[in-house]
């Protein structure tokens, strides 16, 4: 009985897969730039000293405004390079993780991060070259420094690759790590944006802690004494230990690509075929990456304090936001799917918990936009900031505006056809990934406290 039944379950697959095979013949250009990732594809590393000294610097709050929180507190490698938020607690707050506070009294949070805090799997890849949910930055060989950036002319010369670039504007938000306005010296500049100034403010504080002194003499070449390290040298370190630590290429999908044709499961399989045909997902995951790096409207359920445009300046245009094109509203980067096992709650506004929940959004988002039920419990509570949360959402004539602009076309599957895609997008995770705490510093050069615990 039992070996008949397993037989029965190999004939089903079998039958399945080959069915999907067969409807998707013309959707085999979406596989043909199918392969792994090689290391090859990742921006060049300087030294294992560069290394260390990004791992330091992405750890140490002493690169805040009030010198409370780190890149890490927003993108801790026990959260899957994100904070387990819907949208994040920046400057002001307490903790780690959905266990992270608003903070206290004078000092806690004035907002919510408008968006998701994104992963940062991956984004060391040369093919990243547009960075952001807005698109914000940019590679731009038209710009003397090549980067288009909210800094503009400010931006100084000698970043080496877009991550480095995006490394640069964190500590200048009030809201994730300037502080805010009259708190700090940074948070002045941010106020003004001075981001010259604000920058060469936190190089100082480089400047005067003799650790990073001789850590920056040991790695760059060109720096020699204390006042030749800049902001930018910081932002480079930082990028290179995302490019290393985050590199994730060792996936059963990459393992597959490679020439191990067991490295797929039999649902992992049948949910590939479904990925790359009928599902139609690669008209926008496409690639090794599984992103075409452009911007789509997708519909996402708007929640939080919005970006300050639109209804009652709680709405978030995306890439119109960079562009100032109304024919980019509401489009927003499409995400790599690399790691995205581990990298929940989903979207630019954190909607959605699971990946079942947002795959059965994209095959039929208006029924979903109809069913949608946030949840009170979804962010931290407090008053003032819970009356703001679903302004937007609770606006029919919004939610219908947005969905007038929708990229994306309904497609039937059945619950187990959803369930063979999850599957499939699990093959995506690269097993060193999902435990990733031995990268966190037992201290770092500021003596600062390190953000190690989710029970901190």
């Amino acid at each position: 009985m039992r070996s008949n039944l397993f037989f029965l379950r190999h004939i089903f697959f079998f039958i399945l897969v080959v069915s999907l095979v067969a409807c998707t013949k013309d959707d085999k250009t979406a596989q043909n730039d199918l392969r792994a990732l090689e290391d090859s594809d990742y921006f060049p590393i300087v030294s294992a000293s560069e290394v260390e000294l990004g791992r330091l610097l992405f750890f140490d709050k002493v690169l805040s405004g009030n010198k409370n929180i780190s890149c890490a507190t927003c993108h801790h490698p026990s959260l899957g390079t994100s904070d387990g938020l819907p949208l994040g607690v920046g400057e002001g707050g307490r903790g780690l993780g959905p266990l992270r506070d608003l903070g206290e009294g004078f000092a806690s949070i004035k907002e919510r991060v408008p968006r998701n805090s994104p992963a940062l799997f991956n984004l060391g890849a040369k093919a990243f070259k547009v960075l952001f949910y807005d698109g914000r930055v940019r590679e731009d060989s038209t710009q003397f420094h090549g980067f288009a950036t909210p800094a503009k002319n400010q931006l100084p010369t000698g970043l080496r690759s877009p991550l480095a670039a995006q490394a640069m504007f964190p500590v200048t938000s009030p809201t994730e790590m300037a502080g805010q306005f009259g708190e700090n010296e940074v948070a002045q500049y941010a106020e003004a944006k001075n981001f010259q100034g604000l920058w060469a403010t936190l190089a100082q504080r480089l400047r005067d802690i003799p650790l990073y002194v001789e850590l920056f003499k040991e790695t760059y070449s060109h720096i020699n004494t204390a006042e030749d390290i800049n902001f930018e040298d910081a932002a480079n370190a930082i990028a290179a230990f995302e490019t290393s630590t985050f590199k994730a290429n060792q996936s059963p999908f990459d393992k597959y690509y490679r020439g191990d044709h067991n490295a797929f499961t039999e649902e992992q399989m049948a949910g590939k075929e479904l990925f790359y045909g009928k599902a139609k997902c690669a008209t926008c995951h496409s690639g090794p990456l599984q992103t075409d790096h452009d911007f789509h409207v997708v519909g996402f359920p708007q929640l939080g304090p919005g970006k300050k445009q639109g209804f009652q300046e709680h709405e978030d245009f995306g890439l119109e936001f960079v562009t100032k094109k109304e024919k980019d509203r509401y489009r927003f980067k499409t995400p790599s799917l690399r790691n995205v096992e581990l990298t929940a709650p989903y979207g630019h506004s954190g909607a959605f918990q699971t990946l079942k929940e947002v795959v059965s959004y994209h095959l039929d988002a208006a029924t979903w936009q109809s069913l949608y039920a946030p949840s009170s419990d979804m962010l931290p509570s407090r008053f003032d900031l819970n009356t703001t949360d679903w302004i937007v959402w609770n606006q029919m004539s919004v939610r219908q505006g947005i969905m007038s602009r929708m990229d994306i076309e309904p497609v039937s599957l059945s619950s187990q056809e959803i369930d063979l895609l999850v599957e499939f997008l699990k093959s995506l995770t690269d097993p060193n990934s999902k435990n990733m705490l031995h990268i966190i510093p037992e201290s770092v050069p500021s003596g600062l406290p390190v953000s190690d615990s989710l029970e901190e």
